[in-house]
């Protein structure tokens, strides 16, 4: 799990309020969305007189967006509860104000329980209906503590300010975009289904004038977001049915936009319609995040992934017959309940065929209220430690050889930020790696045909290769 602190630029309008203002420190746990989701609070706070700090200690709004995926990841958030309540308390006694609040799924799961483990906080706010912050904070200025998880009728994108270019370009040159949330799948170990609801697809020209404004501010890059992002649906143009296929065509033609991507995905939705578009749209980058969690029938039926692993390796042979450069990428389960000897035997046989670029693998948590957390034949701790040592390990023999193969190849990248050297920028390339290039006379933005030198333990090294020779990806 990534975890990362999201500091939003003051937006003009935030910034008139002058001594009015107040500021808001956001930390993110968890996933992409999850970031997308603290970077549009971020926006619906600075139209409140809200000015973001990367400084806890300036703070007077303290917001966690929190994710459930894991146990330890909700006990986290209790954690650094604690510590925000001291620091409440010692605000409190200088007179200053320190409003403490919760986001995100484990705000949706655990919403009552955490204002009775933690009296410290003010608000807690669900992934749906955080549009109401701002309405929120007046009810808690007011002396409520405020509960918002039920689910919201209205559309919160609709709901939502948008970001004025000045503030999307301090952002980045890439950019994530919701378009899905939720998922109907009820696989038996996630609790996706109980914390952001059944499957919601938004509207196609919502995404397209979205992302036209990404693109209008210098995002050369957009990645789609959904908790089953395959699974997006919606009415085209003319009335007729699109899913995620047609809405990449129809991203395609947006001016200025250099390339796309889409996670998460799940098998069951990958349709001949997606895999041609993988054939069809060089914008779209040759990297799929396609998980399957077990190698094992018995443990895929047990998770209610409604697959087989035999399904999954015929899945990943037809996408890569239609981009033979496709790199894959997958999420791994082991320790679930009933898993014998054999059944990880079979994880370990599938990710051998497969060969993954990159891949996540994570022990089984239980989450209260999952179907997984009642199943008998709980795995014990040391067996799936063990298990999960010799998955990761094969894994990162997978990642290493993937990467050195790419060792005097050539390729685009995009450059995305700073290096830590002087005159070095770092780029991303095709497959979602991190590129090292001594910059010259490039700057952020730019998209550059490198030559692959060498490979460190997270990232590439390259210099700037002539633009006809090699084998250009």
């Amino acid at each position: 799990m990534t975890q990362e602190l999201i500091g939003l630029e003051a937006t003009p309008s935030a910034l008139r309020e002058g001594a009015n203002s107040r500021k808001v420190f956001i930390k993110t746990y968890g996933c992409q969305m999850n970031v997308y989701d603290s970077v549009r609070m971020g926006d619906a706070l600075a139209k409140d007189g809200y000015e973001p700090t990367e400084d806890i200690d300036q703070a007077d709004l303290v917001l966690l967006n929190t994710c459930h995926i894991r146990e330890r990841a909700a006990e986290k958030v209790y954690s650094a509860l604690g510590r925000l309540r001291d620091m409440k308390k010692s605000r409190e006694e200088q007179g200053r104000e320190f409003v403490i609040g919760v986001a995100g799924c484990v705000a949706q799961a655990e919403g009552e329980e955490i204002l009775r483990r933690a009296p410290a906080v003010d608000v807690v706010i669900g992934p749906q209906t955080y549009h109401r912050l701002p309405e929120a904070l007046r009810r808690v200025r007011g002396g409520e503590r405020v509960i918002e998880t039920e689910y919201a009728v209205e559309d919160k994108f609709e709901h939502l300010p948008v970001a004025e270019k000045a503030k999307i370009r301090s952002r980045g040159v890439t950019a994530f975009l919701t378009v899905q949330e939720g998922c109907d799948k009820f696989c038996t170990f996630c609790v996706v289904p109980y914390t952001r609801g059944s499957e919601v697809s938004r509207p196609v020209q919502q995404i397209v004038d979205e992302a036209s404004r990404l693109a209008e501010s210098g995002v050369r890059e957009i990645t789609l977001l959904g908790q089953n992002v395959n699974a997006w649906r919606s009415s085209g143009p003319k009335g007729e049915q699109w899913g995620l296929a047609e809405l990449l065509y129809r991203l395609a033609e947006i001016p200025g936009i250099a390339r796309l991507r889409y996670t998460t995905s799940h098998p069951r939705d990958m349709d001949d319609q997606l895999i041609g578009a993988h054939r069809d749209l060089r914008i779209l980058m040759p990297y799929l995040h396609l998980p399957v969690q077990s190698g094992s029938d018995q443990i895929l039926k047990a998770m209610n992934r409604r697959h087989t692993s035999e399904e999954y390796i015929r899945l990943v042979e037809k996408i890569r017959g239609a981009r033979p450069d496709i790199a894959m990428s997958g999420d791994f389960i082991v320790g679930f309940p009933g898993e014998t000897d054999q059944d990880f035997e079979d994880t370990l046989a599938i990710v051998e065929q497969v060969k993954y670029a990159q891949a996540f693998s994570f022990k089984y948590s239980t989450r209260p209220g999952t179907p997984g957390a009642d199943l008998v034949d709980q795995v014990p701790e040391e067996i799936k430690s063990e298990r999960l040592e010799r998955l990761q390990a094969l894994l990162l023999k997978q990642q290493q050889e993937f990467a050195g193969s790419l060792v005097g190849k050539t390729m685009d990248v995009l450059l995305e930020k700073p290096g830590r050297m002087p005159g070095q920028l770092i780029g991303r390339s095709p497959w979602l790696q991190s590129v090292n290039l001594d910059a010259n006379d490039m700057k952020i933005g730019d998209i550059v045909h490198v030559r692959i030198t060498a490979t460190g333990p997270n990232s590439l090294f390259a210099e700037v290769a002539d633009s006809e020779s090699g084998d250009r990806h």
